[in-house]
């Protein structure tokens, strides 16, 4: 989501239950979704109730199809050049931590992935558009990073400490990122000693703009936090769960880290909204664009054909055991699908039927 957060794992209660049933029949009046989505990644054989079930329960086709979902155009730009990744390492990163990060962000414009790719999952980005008719650029790839590995801002971060690490960052004396307010998007990685604001409790990252009136210039940026020692069973899910599911046995991770690979759907979700929303005004859901709804907010915790509900989709097991449900250009990711608003349900790459 924009300035509202993308949830994985948050522990079901009653109010989110209640909750659930009140979005349900202000759907069903034919209201526009707005506010805060109730979203969070679901697990599989579970009893509990979510927005999910009581919205798409009834479907054969439980890809997050539904005749309710208002996703729209708000005449905002998005982006249709050539987009660039700034990364900020903030904190203490491994270099093999970083490997699997910046594999995953080449391999989105990489052509010759192995099916079903990352750069598969990236097309339905690609179709959306702005006033123009221009389609948001097939073209992705990691442009400058930087590393802020004295913890400049110390290790609790809100979120506007957030806009001023970036400005460090961009204002620096030594080798300071590129300014593309335009088409260049600004990536902030905290690593697993680092607490965000509302990190584990709310959110597991979330995208926005910064302010010109503490970085200097409008730029569209997100930060994804590291929970591998904080709260793997609400961001790492499923390669890590949560203690309060009792019999309940983690994944193998594709890339042997737990957290970082829990990260990369949240980095996948929040790059796919920045292309679609840079600005908070092009393309969401619902009438609010402090808390919009956006096409990765549809379609969380659906990975696979058959996901919705409590149900994350048929997935791929590796020779090693290992679960994924996409190729990069070496390495192998599970990351969450997106809402394709031309067939109007959630798609990824490796579906079944296509």
């Amino acid at each position: 989501m924009g300035h509202g957060c993308v949830r994985r794992f948050p522990a079901p209660s009653p109010p989110m239950v209640l909750a659930a049933v009140l979005l349900f029949l202000h759907l069903l009046s034919g209201a526009d979704a707005a506010g805060t989505a109730v979203t969070w990644r679901p697990w599989a054989k579970t009893k509990s109730l979510n927005a999910t079930d009581f919205q798409f329960g009834g479907s054969k086709k439980y890809e997050g199809s539904s005749e309710f979902v208002h996703l729209r155009y708000h005449m905002g730009p998005v982006l249709t050049e050539n987009i660039t990744v700034n990364v900020i390492w903030y904190g203490t990163w491994q270099r093999a931590q970083k490997k699997i990060i910046r594999e995953f962000i080449n391999s989105i414009s990489a052509s010759d992935n192995r099916r079903p790719s990352v750069a598969g999952w990236w097309r339905t980005v690609t179709l959306y558009t702005d006033q123009t008719g221009a389609n948001i650029s097939r073209s992705l790839h990691l442009a400058a990073e930087k590393n802020d590995r004295f913890y400049s801002h110390g290790k609790k971060l809100t979120r506007l400490s957030i806009q001023s690490v970036i400005k460090s960052a961009v204002t620096a004396k030594s080798k300071p990122l590129p300014i593309n307010p335009k088409s260049g998007i600004y990536l902030l990685l905290t690593s697993d000693d680092v607490y965000v604001q509302d990190f584990c409790g709310q959110v597991c990252g979330f995208h926005y703009f910064t302010f010109p009136s503490i970085v200097g210039y409008t730029l569209p940026y997100a930060w994804v936090g590291n929970s591998a020692k904080l709260c793997p069973g609400m961001c790492a899910y499923p390669f890590a769960v949560p203690d309060y599911i009792p019999g309940l046995k983690p994944l193998k991770s594709p890339n042997g880290d737990a957290g970082v690979d829990g990260m990369i759907s949240v980095i996948g979700h929040e790059i796919a909204e920045l292309a679609t929303n840079p600005l908070v005004n092009a393309w969401y859901a619902g009438t609010d664009p402090v808390a919009p709804v956006e096409i990765a907010d549809l379609c969380e915790g659906i990975y696979g054909t058959g996901g919705g509900g409590s149900y994350t989709g048929q997935l791929m097991d590796g020779q090693d055991g290992a679960t994924y449900n996409m190729n990069g250009i070496r390495r192998r990711f599970l990351v969450q699908w997106l809402w394709n608003h031309v067939l109007s349900y959630c798609t990824g790459p490796n579906a079944l039927d296509q």
